[in-house]
């Protein structure tokens, strides 16, 4: 016969492993997609919850003196599940820095779309890259490594156990953003070296024959040459998401160790 019966200090302890997963769920990539069902996301956060509660057997006691002390503990669980999760987030955000060099360059900034997986008014060249590069990365087990990544967080961090420091946060999001940059700028540098070679074709062109309108032919052109770059290096985006799942996790690890 099963036994259901509890302690409330087990309920206590499942719950502050509840609020980590689901702060972690509500924003890690793939997990956070706002056209999954919150419900879904809740019994998912739960199950996985149920998991880890019974892979961590025997428990450590949560100490506290009274409710304020626990509601400190809760909010400490759920910025160590926002963090890690944010980690891996931001990565996602380079595909649309890509995005929007490239339609810029080729003449496609003023035109964007709605992201139905963010609510976020996007380029269409980044939806584009965004929609591949995740395709990639699911295929990759990219959702397997976060989910398994989480878990292996409470080896390292412990059930309040985070300890909060800030210079290593910071310098963590500092080298980010170089990052950010520099791999951004990889996945759309081969856009952005044809059409700056087709800016300098146009340039002499229209000093040679002045009365061409080159400004009306060259946006036909720019956006034609662009497309055809794009759809002639879509065999490098495998790179591009190898790129992008290494970044995210070493931002993991990077946050994961400013909170130990």
């Amino acid at each position: 016969m099963i036994d259901y019966s509890f302690s409330i200090a087990e309920l206590e302890y499942f719950l502050l492993i509840f609020t980590r997963v689901t702060c972690f769920i509500y924003i890690a990539p793939f997990y956070s997609m706002n056209n999954t069902p919150r419900r879904l996301k809740i019994g998912f956060g739960f199950f996985v919850s149920v998991l880890l509660y019974f892979m961590m057997l025997p428990h450590t006691e949560v100490v506290y003196h009274s409710v304020e002390g626990y509601a400190m503990i809760v909010l400490k669980e759920a910025v160590t599940g926002l963090l890690i999760g944010f980690g891996a987030d931001i990565c996602t955000s380079i595909v649309a820095l890509a995005g929007q060099i490239t339609d810029m360059d080729i003449g496609l900034a003023m035109a964007t779309l709605l992201d139905p997986t963010t609510n976020e008014q996007t380029s269409i060249t980044g939806v584009f890259y965004q929609y591949v590069i995740t395709l990639m990365l699911i295929a990759s087990g990219m959702y397997r490594f976060i989910l398994r990544a989480l878990a292996d967080t409470y080896t390292l961090i412990p059930v309040n156990g985070a300890v909060f420091h800030e210079t290593a946060l910071l310098n963590a999001m500092l080298k980010f953003m170089y990052d950010y940059v520099v791999i951004g700028f990889r996945i759309c540098l081969p856009v952005f070296i044809v059409i700056l070679l087709l800016n300098v074709i146009l340039g002499i062109l229209a000093k040679v024959s002045p009365q061409l309108n080159m400004f009306s032919v060259g946006m036909q052109i720019k956006i034609l040459v662009g497309l055809a770059v794009i759809f002639l290096t879509s065999s490098m985006l495998p790179g591009a998401a190898d790129f992008i799942f290494t970044e995210m996790k070493r931002m993991m690890v990077a946050f994961v160790e400013g909170m130990m």
